[in-house]
């Protein structure tokens, strides 16, 4: 099988593998020809330079924006609308977040000082996110985009995302992967709850972690002071509530702004199958849209582009889209790009193909029915 183009493509199967390349030694010197090519023509277009003026705008706007709910939520006090401030908090912190993503693949600064200290501070301290695990995890994400026991995004406790994981699980775990596609979203709900215990395990445990009492401290202070503030202002019900709103609008939206890049997608079972470019491009999901979707998914509806060019500044993707979406077609390269509710969908479809695996082979679904009746 060779790759082909397609506008719009899904993953066939739960475990669709990319296409096999050629022979090892042409492939490799076609590959670095190739990427080398590529790349060429995204640095003569200028596409590699940092953007600071767009990063400086949108850092303020978000500070204000934060300013705004702060103020919001003094003004209002004991009142019920404080469930929308909670909500309005939950997107900024997301926004944040994406910031805070681009400041660790070093696309606002040159400075990887500079570049760290920013990711701490909107990471750590405002939104509650361990810049240290996210850049770890999130490497390793890069290197091994959807391979088989390399990508950590590819492995959770709670979702399979491999019909071997399905087949492993058993009791609870096992009825909840049965049906596991259409559980997927109201899941992210409590997506924010992992994340920061994800935060508080990785600066309590990870031997090797960069600036560690900076972490610590700047986690403590946004995991304390937060949560004691609204406890201390509002009613104890009201508080609860507030502090539920806030942190089940950001794993959402950070869960729903990620998931339509790779799931779905070819997974490899070894990342020496495919070079650098086939690896990269064949397991990733592009979001079409207006300008409106890359501020609403921090620049990830542009997803190839940004595995193909970590560090390249958010406001040049869709410049870089173009260059590549055609040297892709030049070279019979499947380049996957979908509007974001077909991700959605596909998404949805791929985990209940893989819960399938869960289920009993001989069960007879008429004789489940009849049982019912």
């Amino acid at each position: 099988m060779t790759p082909t183009t397609a506008a719009a493509t899904v993953a066939d199967s739960p475990t669709a593998t990319a296409p096999r390349p050629r022979p090892a030694g042409a492939r490799s010197r076609a590959a670095t020809s190739d990427f080398a090519a590529l790349k060429r023509l995204v640095l003569d277009a200028g596409l590699m330079e940092k953007t600071p003026v767009f990063y400086w705008v949108m850092t303020t706007v978000l500070m204000a924006a934060l300013g705004g709910c702060i103020a919001g939520f003094v003004l209002l006090g004991d009142s019920w609308f404080q469930l929308l401030v909670a909500a309005a908090l939950g997107i900024v912190f997301t926004q944040m977040s994406f910031l805070g993503h681009e400041a660790v693949h070093k696309q606002i600064f040159t400075s990887h000082k500079v570049s760290d200290w920013y990711g701490l501070i909107t990471g750590n301290l405002i939104v509650g996110l361990s810049i240290g695990w996210w850049t770890q995890k999130h490497n390793r994400h890069h290197a091994n985009p959807n391979t088989k026991g390399k990508d950590p995004d590819i492995f959770d406790p709670v979702v399979a995302f491999t019909p071997e994981q399905a087949q492993a699980r058993t009791g609870l775990a096992h009825e909840f992967t049965k049906r596991q596609g259409y559980l997927f979203f109201p899941l992210l709900l409590l997506e924010g709850l992992n994340l920061y215990r994800d935060a508080i395990l990785t600066v309590l445990t990870r031997k090797k972690l960069k600036n560690r009492t900076a972490e610590i401290v700047l986690l403590s202070i946004r995991l304390i002071a937060l949560p004691a503030l609204v406890f201390w202002y509002l009613p104890l019900g009201m508080a609860f509530a507030f502090l539920g709103v806030q942190v089940a609008v950001w794993g959402f939206y950070m869960g729903a702004s990620f998931a339509p890049n790779h799931k779905g997608m070819p997974q490899l079972e070894n990342r020496s199958t495919l070079n650098f470019l086939l690896r990269q491009v064949t397991t990733s999901r592009n979001i079409v849209g207006t300008t409106f979707n890359t501020y609403l998914m921090g620049g990830l509806n542009y997803q190839i582009e940004h595995h193909l060019f970590p560090s390249m500044p958010r406001p040049h993707l869709k410049k870089a889209q173009r260059i590549v979406r055609e040297f892709c077609a030049e070279r019979d390269i499947r380049y996957t790009e979908v509007t974001l509710v077909q991700s959605y969908g596909a998404v949805v479809d791929y985990l209940n193909r893989v819960g399938i695996k869960a289920r009993d082979p001989f069960e007879c679904p008429m004789a489940g029915a009849g049982r019912a009746i």
